[in-house]
């Protein structure tokens, strides 16, 4: 409630920093696993237990996908209604309890059993209105980003991902479409118009910060009052410093340099509808 900027320019910095950083992300069920299976204690307590019993390696989603410990969630066809149950992405599967969970239960399958793996085996019905509670939501939230015009400031691949929960499809494209797919990679992030406006936004935003370091020593320095005080703390070279800072900041170079940061947003600023 105390934040006045749009919800956009946090969720774009949030994700091009996971991207940026190749930090994926992993949820876990806290309640219920399933209509019927509850927990008690949010079972994403055992998650950090089971983490750092994992290697880097074994914690890479591709390497779980293509050996088994993922699988993705399709969408249905039930009753000639589409349910989108692809929008789940991928969970774990019966392969990945018995080689990571292992490593906390002797038992590993009593713990983690078959019906809380698939929950649609629990109730069909109950699952599939769900998944239609969460596509229903999706679609609720992602007008707020269209009705305020957030989501023309929202990043390519958080451009796509609002459309499809509004529309359904971006461009044509739906949510496995390979283009869209590869928005969310780290590569076409950082070849993006979008990014590069982003570096540019913060080269000038640290040559105005420069300038004014700039002023401030240059007035400092040029008052015959502060004339002893300058001399002992040097402000004549700390001047030049910042001089030389501010060339260097100027040019391309700086600019390449800042590849791979998070950048700056260019438009902090409410957007009017259209």
């Amino acid at each position: 409630p105390f934040n006045a900027l749009l919800p956009i320019h946090d969720l774009n910095s949030a994700l091009v920093s996971y991207l940026l950083t190749g930090h994926n992300g992993f949820v876990t069920a806290a309640g219920y696993v399933g209509p019927h299976m509850r927990v008690d204690h949010d079972i994403s307590m055992l998650i950090p237990e089971l983490w750092c019993r994992m290697t880097v390696d074994e914690l890479d989603p591709q390497a779980m996908i293509e050996g088994g410990y993922l699988e993705k969630c399709e969408d249905l066809d039930h009753n000639g209604e589409p349910i989108l149950a692809g929008r789940l992405g991928y969970r774990i599967t019966r392969k990945f309890v018995r080689t990571y969970f292992g490593r906390l239960f002797h038992n590993p399958h009593k713990v983690i059993t078959e019906e809380m793996l698939r929950p649609e085996e629990q109730d069909m019905e109950i699952y599939i209105d769900g998944m239609k509670n969460i596509v229903e939501t999706q679609e609720r939230v992602s007008k707020l980003y269209f009705a305020d015009n957030a989501v023309e400031l929202a990043c390519p691949p958080l451009r796509a991902l609002l459309h499809i929960m509004h529309d359904g499809q971006y461009e044509g494209k739906g949510l496995d479409h390979p283009e869209i797919r590869e928005l969310f990679t780290r590569e076409n992030m950082l070849e993006s118009e979008w990014y590069a406006e982003r570096l540019a936004a913060k080269q000038d935003r640290d040559v105005d910060l420069w300038k004014r370091h700039e002023a401030y020593l240059s007035e400092f320095l040029g008052k015959e009052s502060h004339a002893a005080e300058a001399g002992r703390l040097g402000i004549a070279d700390r001047l030049k410093d910042v001089r030389g800072r501010l060339d260097g900041m100027r040019g391309e170079a700086y600019k390449a340099k800042l590849k791979g940061t998070l950048g700056a947003a260019p438009k902090l600023r409410f957007s009017e509808p259209t």
